[in-house]
């Protein structure tokens, strides 16, 4: 069984973009990871309500 994954690279824009976000969600990974889709505009796909009520590239599932 093939189980890679690729890692994900977490730069300083992406932590500083967490800063900007507005706090509708506080759980710290979610976060960075919306600040990611911000910072490179990628679409972000979620099944939580929380993470779909912020702005950016984020789509409700």
């Amino acid at each position: 069984m093939n189980n890679s994954f690729e890692e994900l690279l977490i730069t300083s824009e992406h932590v500083v973009g967490v800063a900007s976000l507005p706090t509708i969600h506080r759980n710290p990974f979610d976060r960075l990871l919306i600040a990611r889709a911000i910072a490179e505009d990628l679409l972000l796909v979620s099944a939580n309500r929380k993470i779909g009520e912020y702005p950016g590239p984020i789509r409700r599932v």
